[in-house]
């Protein structure tokens, strides 16, 4: 039989809208479920996460998990909770899009057909692709009113918005599509639960409606909040934009830092709903971040469960190592194993100079690497005195006067960092 998937998500904080008996029904029956998502771009970023993560649970629980890549709804765009139209894509476009979505979402998921319950994969652009508006006007259109359609809360904001941008027949039509959507895996798959964020609840209960007048059927619904920052401001969303589940967007250095950084606040919230980790181990977590939050112990442990769930075991030990690396706990060796792209994100905004390979072949002195070659420092003289208080650091290694640069100091196979004393960086690119 399976767990208790809606407890799961209850204590996780993870529930918010829920049908009557769907508890019920899950812990008595093993179920197929789905959440779509609509490939507005060819990575699915952190906002996506909280719905795979859900997917996971529901999977774990012995259920079978169905994630429905949005084909044909996303050539219209999802109108809930925006305030404007999205703009519309192509079809080649909106194809790389769901083949990378398609790809990211086999990580998370156990797809072996060996499994006792393994997930599936679908695309509703091959259902919907032949299916003629005449069709599905007198098929589906039929059952559902427009006074219904009307009433649900994503049409009556962007109808009673301030801009008085109105909505489009295409965006109005977007909730029977997803309706048809569930109604289809019902009747082929039968799929009898759809899940979500708490703003989709509309265009999930109009399926359950759907099912009921269409063919009589009964099915479920459940949805979970929006995730918020404590002081209210929108997650997921950094200066640089999203925060991509794909490593060539955001790096894993980058996504690591992500959370490394999030709030205390924020973090007693986020171990729950952003890691596997069981409820006695959270709550033993949580209890000892809060006699000592200074240790931001829970944002250790949700930055590297998230970046091990997300990019894995190799990734994480690069993110850790770089961080390492930026607060002064780094050896040479972690430094030389950074990527060029890493290293330029770790050292973000600090000053370079460009210097010929040529330099480096019989070797560069120390002092007209950190002055005349560089402008790092404003004379030989300078140079002089910091080698002598034992300032200066060579890819974070204190050197002195007799120090030579050589092609083997090369991050990269480009850079070198310069350093003086603890926080005073300075970077020497060499090209040939």
């Amino acid at each position: 039989m399976p767990t208790n998937f809606v407890h799961e998500l209850r204590w996780r904080g993870l529930l918010q809208d829920i049908m009557p008996e769907t508890e019920e029904f899950l812990l008595q029956n093993p179920s197929k479920g789905y959440i779509g998502f609509d490939p507005t771009a060819d990575s699915l970023h952190i906002g996506s996460l909280v719905q795979i993560i859900i997917l996971r649970h529901f999977q774990n629980a012995g259920h079978t998990p169905i994630v429905l890549v949005g084909g044909a709804t996303g050539m219209i765009g999802d109108p809930s909770g925006k305030s404007d139209e999205r703009n519309l894509l192509d079809q080649q476009t909106l194809e790389n899009n769901c083949q990378g979505i398609q790809n990211q979402l086999a990580k998370f998921l156990d797809f072996e057909a060996k499994s006792a319950n393994p997930a599936q994969l679908v695309n509703n652009y091959d259902w919907m692709k032949s299916y003629t508006l005449i069709d599905f006007s007198r098929d589906i259109g039929k059952h559902i009113s427009v006074n219904y359609m009307m009433a649900k809360e994503s049409v009556k904001k962007r109808l009673s918005s301030e801009a008085k941008v109105g909505m489009s027949f295409t965006e109005f039509t977007y909730q029977l599509l997803q309706g048809y959507d569930f109604l289809h895996l019902y009747t082929e798959q039968d799929c009898k639960i759809q899940m979500g964020g708490s703003d989709q609840w509309g265009n999930i209960t109009t399926g359950t409606e759907l099912i009921r007048r269409k063919v009589g059927g009964k099915a479920y619904a459940l949805t979970c909040p929006l995730i918020k920052k404590a002081d209210g401001t929108k997650f997921g969303k950094t200066e640089e934009g999203n925060v991509w589940l794909d490593k060539s967007r955001t790096s894993s250095y980058k996504f690591y830092q992500f959370w490394l950084n999030t709030s205390d606040e924020d973090a007693l919230n986020y171990i729950k709903i952003f890691t596997f980790l069981p409820q006695e181990e959270i709550e033993k977590k949580c209890k000892e971040h809060l006699e000592a939050p200074h240790l931001r112990i829970l944002q250790k442990t949700i930055a590297e469960e998230v970046t091990l769930f997300v990019h894995g075991v190799e990734e994480l030990k690069k993110a850790e190592e770089a961080s390492n690396i930026l607060f002064g706990k780094a050896t040479e060796e972690a430094l030389r194993k950074l990527d060029s792209e890493t290293f330029l994100e770790l050292f973000d905004g600090v000053p370079q100079a460009s210097l010929s390979k040529a330099n480096l072949i019989s070797g560069l002195d120390i002092i007209a690497a950190l002055a005349s070659e560089s402008g790092f420092l404003n004379s030989n003289g300078e140079a002089r005195r910091a080698l002598a208080e034992n300032a200066i650091s060579v890819n974070k290694i204190k050197v002195d006067a007799t120090f030579v640069v050589t092609e083997q100091h090369l991050i990269a196979q480009q850079y070198i960092l310069l350093q003086r004393g603890k926080k005073n960086y300075f970077i020497l690119k060499v090209e040939d």
